[in-house]
């Protein structure tokens, strides 16, 4: 991690605001410059037919210099303004490498 870097849209240098939720899950793509796609697992319980069924959620995230998120990482991400098109969230905090799952 480098100390200081030049993004404006960076939560720590720049003028972006972290306000709102914060999430974590494991990074599946990181082809984008300063984009990374978080995926998250999600378990719901559906009363109707007593069973629990299994989903996923992909959230496009701002990924700052100063942090460098590399796919496999399990992030925590935190909402913030419009970036772009797709990103409102950005790379808060890197929690661990790899993930075996």
């Amino acid at each position: 991690m480098t100390t200081n870097c030049d993004d404006k849209k960076c939560f720590k240098h720049g003028a972006i605001r972290v306000r709102g939720g914060r999430l974590t899950g494991k990074i599946v793509s990181a082809k984008g410059k300063h984009t990374v796609i978080i995926e998250r697992s999600i378990i719901n319980y559906i009363p109707k037919y007593r069973r629990w069924a299994r989903e996923h959620s992909r959230i496009a995230a701002h990924n700052p210099p100063c942090m460098s998120a590399k796919l496999g990482d399990q992030v925590r991400i935190g909402e913030t303004r419009k970036i772009s098109k797709t990103k409102s969230w950005t790379v808060v905090e890197i929690l661990g490498g790899e993930v075996k799952a």
